[in-house]
């Protein structure tokens, strides 16, 4: 198992914060909306087409060999219309600030991110080691270059 060491920022709440799976079987660890105290009783309000990055309170160190993937929340795209606008984000294994997600509100109505909801998923991966080298000529293949919907047999 691997150890993730987690450090939170002065203003979060442990038990609130700490990433985790919402079911034995969820590939993902959920994350929270750590709102600054000013923002905790009212929310972060997401305009309608607009998007804001939402703290959690979290610093993350990790393996070199590890990255990690900011993934939406399928509910939240589903029934609101948010999601995570760089999805999948990437955090590297040499970053030390403060995990943030940036959502974005492609629905017509604005969307408020309370203190403590659940904003993204976090997925864990190797990230491999490459050594990229350069040749005359790549191998052939039966697709060769056919580019996008050149597999769509449909």
């Amino acid at each position: 198992m691997e150890e993730i060491r987690v450090e939170f920022l002065e203003s979060a709440s442990p038990e609130l914060s700490m990433p985790r799976r919402a079911t034995n079987g969820s590939s993902c660890f959920d994350v929270f909306a750590n709102l600054p105290e000013d923002a905790q009783a009212s929310g972060v309000v997401v305009p309608a087409k607009e998007w804001r990055l939402i703290g959690t309170g979290l610093k993350f160190s990790m393996n070199i060999d590890l990255e990690v993937q900011v993934r939406s929340r399928s509910g939240m795209a589903l029934k609101s219309g948010v999601a995570v606008l760089n999805s999948p984000g990437t955090i590297d294994s040499d970053y030390r600030g403060e995990i943030g997600v940036i959502l974005i509100n492609h629905s017509a109505t604005d969307y408020v991110v309370r203190h403590g909801d659940a904003i993204a998923q976090l997925a864990f991966s190797r990230s491999l080691e490459c050594e990229f080298v350069a040749v005359e000529r790549l191998d052939e293949t039966e697709r060769g270059s056919a580019g996008f919907g050149s597999t769509d047999t449909t």
